[in-house]
């Protein structure tokens, strides 16, 4: 165990990559989750009324 732990030490070429690929895993699913959550009924509501608001006082609708 000593022996793996003193290369892992020793030897850290491509741990950058491996931490970009983490990274690049939860921003993807992020995003997914982002998605659900947009698509969902009450949320697009919410959102639809934040945009058609200005645009009704604005008298563009």
């Amino acid at each position: 165990m000593r022996k793996v732990i003193r290369y892992i030490k020793r030897n850290q070429d491509g741990l950058a990559t491996v931490e970009y690929a983490i990274v690049m895993i939860a921003a993807a699913g992020f995003a997914g989750l982002m998605v659900i959550i947009l698509k969902s009924e009450p949320v697009r509501a919410a959102l639809e009324g934040i945009v058609m608001k200005p645009l009704e006082i604005a008298g563009t609708n």
